[in-house]
């Protein structure tokens, strides 16, 4: 989702808005009737289309088919081209005919359809197919386009059918006018795993309640009892909290809904963008639901608080009879990426909110779904609507809710669930990522994956779990930088396997949320798999945090090179973008990462001034931790107990020490631990003992090795434990070059009093290295050029 579809989504908001709300207000029948269910539409595609440019509408564009021998078929069918994701039927013809020849210069032949001879242009529909039924003999097939639409002759596929069979595929394809990237052999393609069409209904897939066997977590994520202490993370967090309070106002945050439900509402403010506010309605009040909901499960902020139960409150207010409650009519609910990303977002929203103590959010959830769950919309949802497959973690999420029910894992599996995906997952076909045959190839497919890992707990299917273990494989040996942000995006080319751009989109915040998210999920059921909690910690160090552009907004991408993004004149950092909303959750999230809670005792998994209150066994147990990481690489944990308590304290040695960890209690050593594993502290603890360790972090260098030109040689990371330092000029605007071999770096660094962090390298003082998550806009890389 991005402006290559503000144009066309901004005149279907037009139509929308012209409409009156006392037609469909209300009248489930007239909203269901509005989406023409049941009309054969062409599923989305990105990369595998056709196209050929002219300079306007007036020009004549044909291409043809070669069946290899004169050929008997009883069926055309042209699938159109929704360019670029967007949900109009881009480049279709308004003028067309088909005709049929043996003679490959058409100089005889049949005609099988004809509209060129239409006063009307022929309907630019919300891709639906065009179809002839009707039988003939020839070897070539002929579209002549004699007026075009949007300047363009544009399909997915041209099918010639006989008994059922596109007889086409494999053909070779002429055209009019060749030129490179109209890709005309994509209208001959093989059909996609399922299918060319939006309706997907596979009751096949639905294991019963009966027949499941719950995966139950080894050890759980805190949704409370963790505060934090002076140090990174809760200044992240106040910045938040700022940028929750001061972007949007109440109003702006439920004007979409208030809109819909009939209520007056003020003028669009100017200061934020009309696509991101207005073309995802809802989505406002769902990025805001989740910054607060999450924030207040660990920290209480009033005005946070009271804004999000007013939010909640209007929402209520404004839901329909039957518990639907989204900000888009019912009608629309196809459009662009309204029932996926949107709904998405307001589930989240309100998960986060319910958690947060709002007495109303679940049960708004659980109306909402109650209806959805029994929509008629259900075969569509997830090939119609923009980026479909957002679709599905809503309703995993919602099942593990306090609320949740089997439906949502019988809908999912039934009208979502994509078995020839799990199948290239489990092959770690690369296919399966970069070409994804349904809409874009992008880092969504993280939150796409999700849900799979949360079927696998639900029903206990081992192959869910193969799938997931499957794209985690693919996703980190083949789209990971150094540092841990994502290498792959949604945009104007594909991203192969090892690509790892760095001027090209990369490193986009969502991305990481969502992996984040997936990890967590491999952490609670491998927690001693350390892999995890390592993806975790770089996400967080190295594009979460250093997407955060001060209390001020929230940037999308985290480059790699050149200067940061958020810091230039009118950067879109605080007008709802997708990145805001996955940002700020992720900065409302930050506490639970740090401990996991084990039916015995806690896991220390990342190093942040914070207390953590526990049960352990219906025991009070409080644990406070001192330090100042990755400043500082001393740590003290503090237990506080009412009375003498048996549990087990386990303490992560990351990956990245360089030696084995050494833990003290009380002063005196009581174990060690390899890097990458964790020590388990299992004993009888007293209020007083304290446990305390000096991380093993040191300085490393990785050399790049990926696809952007002019990084071929000579080019390198450098990482301090988990953070990944960035080379800032600190002089003028060139691109940092590094005077010296990077095995002599860490010879080379010298600190800078009163930065902890930044150093200068000798002999040259016009670069600084210090943590990414520091740079603002200053010229820097992440792989700056060395000696070689």
């Amino acid at each position: 989702m991005r402006r290559i579809y503000q144009l066309a989504m901004v005149a279907s908001a037009w139509l929308l808005a012209a409409e009156t709300n006392a037609q469909f207000k209300y009248n489930n029948d007239a909203e269901v009737a509005a989406t023409h269910l049941g009309v054969e539409r062409a599923a989305r595609i990105y990369y595998a289309h056709y196209q050929s440019m002219a300079t306007d509408n007036n020009q004549v564009r044909w291409v043809q088919i070669d069946l290899g021998s004169e050929q008997t078929f009883d069926q055309i069918k042209l699938l159109p081209d929704n360019l670029e994701g967007s949900f109009l039927s881009f480049g279709f013809p308004s003028h067309f005919r088909i005709e049929v020849s043996n003679d490959s210069t058409f100089a005889t032949a049949a005609m099988y359809t004809d509209y060129c001879v239409r006063l009307d242009d022929y309907h630019n529909a919300e891709n639906e197919t065009f179809s002839v039924q009707k039988q003939a003999t020839g070897r070539y097939v002929r579209l002549t386009a004699t007026k075009l639409r949007d300047s363009r002759l544009a399909l997915q596929k041209m099918m010639i059918i006989r008994q059922g069979k596109d007889i086409a595929e494999g053909c070779q394809v002429t055209e009019s006018d060749p030129a490179p990237g109209n890709n005309p052999q994509a209208l001959t393609r093989s059909e996609r795993p399922m299918g060319e069409y939006v309706v997907t209904d596979h009751p096949e897939n639905v294991i019963l309640p009966k027949d499941w066997h719950p995966v139950p977590n080894v050890v759980e994520t805190p949704v409370t009892g963790v505060s934090l202490g002076n140090g990174l993370f809760r200044r992240v967090m106040e910045n938040n909290i700022h940028y929750l309070m001061n972007t949007f106002t109440l109003d702006e945050l439920v004007y979409n809904f208030r809109q819909k439900a009939g209520f007056p509402v003020p003028p669009h403010s100017a200061r934020h963008s009309y696509f991101w506010t207005h073309q995802l309605p809802g989505s406002t009040a769902g990025r805001f639901l989740m910054g607060a909901g999450g924030t207040l499960r660990w920290m209480e902020n009033a005005g946070l608080r009271a804004r999000m139960d007013s939010v909640i409150e209007i929402i209520d207010q404004c839901k329909e009879p039957d518990g639907y409650l989204m900000a888009y009519p019912k009608r629309a609910i196809f459009d662009f990426e309204n029932g996926a990303y949107v709904r998405s977002w307001i589930t989240h929203g309100l998960i986060e909110a319910g958690y947060a103590g709002n007495p109303k959010a679940f049960g708004l959830l659980r109306g909402f779904y109650d209806w959805f769950e029994a929509s008629p919309f259900l075969p569509e949802m997830l090939r119609r609507p923009g980026q479909g497959v957002q679709g599905a973690i809503p309703l995993t999420r919602t099942y593990f809710s306090p609320v949740g029910k089997p439906e949502e894992i019988l809908v999912m599996q039934r009208y979502f669930q994509q078995n020839y995906w799990m199948e290239w997952l489990m092959e770690r076909n690369p296919d399966a990522i970069w070409k994804y045959p349904y809409d874009r190839p992008h880092n969504y497919l993280v939150t796409a994956i999700e849900p799979y890992m949360d079927l696998y707990r639900a029903t206990g299917a081992e192959n869910y779990l193969e799938a997931v273990k499957g794209f985690w494989d693919l996703f980190h040996d083949n789209w990971e930088h150094i540092g841990g942000s994502l290498a792959i995006n949604e945009g104007y080319f594909p991203y192969p396997p090892k690509s790892l751009y760095l001027k090209a989109r990369t490193g986009e915040l969502c991305g990481n949320a969502f992996w984040v998210k997936l990890n967590q999920r491999f952490h609670n059921l491998y927690p001693y798999e350390e892999k995890y909690m390592a993806e975790i910690e770089k996400s967080l160090y190295n594009v979460i945090i250093p997407n955060q552009v001060s209390d001020r907004g929230i940037s999308y991408f985290a480059r790699m090179h050149g200067r940061k993004q958020g810091f230039e004149p009118n950067a879109e950092i605080a007008t709802n973008t997708c990145c805001e909303g996955q940002g700020t959750r992720m900065y409302g999230s930050l506490p639970e990462y740090i401990y996991s809670l084990t039916p015995n005792g806690v896991q220390v998994n990342l190093f942040e001034a914070s207390t953590l209150t526990h049960q352990v066994n219906g025991h009070p147990l409080r644990l406070h931790m001192q330090t100042a990481f990755p400043y500082n690489n001393e740590v003290s944990i503090e237990v506080s107990c009412d009375a003498p308590l048996d549990a087990c304290l386990e303490i992560r040695v990351p990956g990245w020490a360089t030696q084995a960890l050494a833990v003290k209690m009380n002063g005196e050593r009581v174990a060690t631990g390899k890097p990458g594993t964790y020590i388990k502290l299992q004993r009888v603890w007293k209020a007083g003992d304290k446990i305390e360790f000096t991380l093993p972090a040191s300085f490393r260098t990785t050399q790049y090795v990926g696809m952007e030109s002019g990084f071929e040689s000579g080019h390198y990371a450098l990482e301090y434990g988990p953070v990944l330092m960035a080379a800032v000029c600190t002089k003028d605007n060139t691109e940092p070059f590094v005077p010296c071999l990077a095995k002599e770096i860490t010879s080379k660094l010298r600190p800078v009093s009163g930065k902890p962090l930044h150093f200068t390298v000798a002999g040259c003082d016009d670069i600084e290295f210090m943590p990414y998550y520091e740079v603002e806009g200053q010229a820097f890389s992440n792989f700056p050029a060395y000696l070689f």
